[in-house]
């Protein structure tokens, strides 16, 4: 059966393509990662990967996905194979599924904290509750426990819910499901946030309990710290921050783009949508978090608290501040900022289920709703392990290869393929071609030398961080004969488990060892699961090459 899915309009396109960035990195990881690296400081290298490698690979991923689309393809392994047929390609397309359903099968789960935490903000959960009650909270619920340490469903029902709510919405198709809830909840987005943000920063110190105006915090995220601004951890994180805010290397966008036509326009609507989500993250995304927790915290709790990064911050702290506004308008904060972060989250999720759905639709034959119950019957049993072994280490490890490693491994393999395989010059034509804009003839460079080179070095970077985080003595040290130690947060040192090993090792009761060493076999279990998913669909792929060739259906 043809797979006949569009778009109902550009703006609902559009809409949706920024739903598919802005996420829940946009309010809870940007701003803390602003902290972590320089403040104001921190837009610079920001900026700068955004230009180089964020809106060429926009550009990219956008062009790449309609040519597919014009032959008949929806998801990245035969995409990839229109654009040139060495068999390699497709398996590297298999990344365009893979991340997609090892994504979705833990950002449901924290795409649910938000309706959990929505209904707790209704129901008066956090009334009269200290931070750190509500810090306790979030860690039973995570736990699976309630109050009194006994078994808790609440956080099972919550992700079946969203599970079962994302799975729903995938079954009206494009226009009938993704694009109507792109079309609701962004502007609703955009209306929460900025009320939230007046909030912020018009918070006045000795009012409502505040220790310090509302500007203080946003003064403190943007005051620049340019000492920090050529360490490479800085570049790594404005890098890292790029690639999960716009979403890159998933598959996705190409499948989102797949469904326009051949002369539709892709340079302004990947302008727009990248542009979109800028503002959401720079502006929205900073003038929320940090301004309301330096309003009432202080700057030194807060940058203790950012350590841990911005989900302490959002589901155990926020709900305790808003608290401070009375019981009304706690209501009302908590609705508008779970809220925000669950239409982030829920657009997000949306996306990733398109390029399953159409693999399943153009080599099975599979109708859409059909289609859309098994990528939720798949993130189903992926994502079971996150929500049962959470505090495992479960969810950390699907996060840091599918949703960290793996997005810069398939965009520097995706860009290799358009620039110098599929050849620039039939890539610019595609980006150009039937463009609303002129694109700056500078991008053809820049997509054929400037971003391959930066992806290059910042795969080997985050293959071989060094232990100390500095380059030069690591270097120095490795000629001097002393050789080279990885940093556990490096992908070699992930692969030896160098932390849990430390851990493990520094156990002081054997209560902790018992513990760690139970996680570290969590661990390695997560990541032998995540590569059979990849091999299963490889398989599943190499399985629809054959179908092709044995019924005479040709990639192009």
């Amino acid at each position: 059966m043809a797979n006949t899915e569009a778009w109902g309009s550009r703006v609902g396109l559009i809409l949706a393509m920024a739903g598919n960035a802005v996420g829940l990195g946009n309010f809870l990881r940007f701003p803390v990662q602003a902290i972590q690296n320089g403040g104001g400081a921190f837009i610079i290298p920001y900026i700068v990967c955004f230009l180089l490698m964020g809106l060429p690979l926009l550009f990219v991923e956008w062009s790449s996905g309609r040519f597919g689309g014009s032959k008949g393809h929806h998801s990245t392994p035969f995409i990839f194979d229109s654009m040139d047929k060495k068999k390699f390609w497709k398996y590297v397309g298999v990344f365009g599924i893979f991340t997609n359903v090892a994504v979705a099968a833990y950002y449901c789960y924290l795409e649910s904290w938000t309706l959990s935490w929505m209904w707790n903000s209704i129901s008066g959960t956090f009334t009269g509750q200290t931070q750190a009650e509500v810090a306790t909270y979030f860690g039973n619920y995570v736990s699976l426990e309630d109050g009194a340490g006994n078994f808790s469903w609440m956080p099972i029902f919550f992700w079946l819910f969203c599970l079962l709510l994302n799975t729903w919405i995938l079954s009206r198709g494009l226009s009938g499901g993704v694009e109507k809830v792109a079309k609701i909840g962004m502007p609703l987005l955009i209306i929460f946030g900025a009320f939230l943000a007046y909030k912020a920063i018009t918070i006045q110190a000795g009012s409502e309990g505040a220790t310090f105006d509302g500007v203080v915090g946003l003064n403190f995220l943007w005051s620049p710290n340019f000492s920090s601004i050529w360490e490479p951890k800085v570049w790594l994180a404005a890098a890292g921050q790029v690639f999960f805010t716009l979403s890159l290397g998933m598959g996705s966008i190409q499948c989102y783009a797949s469904y326009i036509k051949k002369k539709d326009d892709i340079a302004l609507n990947a302008m727009s949508a990248g542009w979109m989500n800028e503002f959401v993250e720079i502006v929205l995304g900073s003038a929320i978090l940090i301004p309301i927790a330096v309003g009432y915290l202080g700057i030194d709790q807060v940058v203790e608290m950012t350590k841990s990064g911005g989900l302490g911050l959002g589901f155990m702290t926020m709900p305790y501040l808003f608290e401070q506004w009375g019981p009304v308008m706690a209501v009302v904060a908590g609705l508008f900022w779970f809220g925000l972060l669950f239409f982030a989250g829920i657009t997000s999720s949306l996306a990733m289920g398109t390029p399953v759905m159409g693999f399943l639709q153009d080599e099975h034959g599979w109708k859409r709703r059909p289609a859309a119950w098994a990528f939720g019957g798949i993130v189903f049993l992926l994502g079971l392990p996150t929500v049962l072994f959470f505090n495992q280490g479960v969810f950390d490890e699907y996060d840091y290869w599918a949703g960290t490693v793996s997005l810069v491994v398939f965009a520097f393999l995706e860009i290799i393929s358009f620039a110098w395989v599929f050849g620039m010059d039939k890539g610019w034509r595609e980006i150009t071609d039937g463009a609303d804009i002129k694109v700056p003839l500078i991008f053809k460079f820049i997509i054929k030398w400037v971003t391959p080179i930066m992806l290059g070095l910042l795969f080997i970077a985050s293959l071989i961080m060094p232990e100390s985080g500095d380059w030069g003595a690591s270097f120095s040290a490795i000629f001097s004969g002393e050789g080279w130690s990885f940093s556990a947060d490096s992908i070699i040192g992930k692969i030896m488990n160098k932390g849990i090993n430390a851990d493990i090792a520094n156990a002081l009761t054997p209560e902790d060892l018992a513990k760690l060493t139970e996680k570290k076999f969590y661990i390695n279990i997560s990541r032998l699961g995540l590569l059979l998913l990849w091999s299963g669909i490889a398989y599943l792929v190499y399985h629809a090459y054959k179908k092709r060739i044995k019924e005479g259906r040709f990639t192009s």
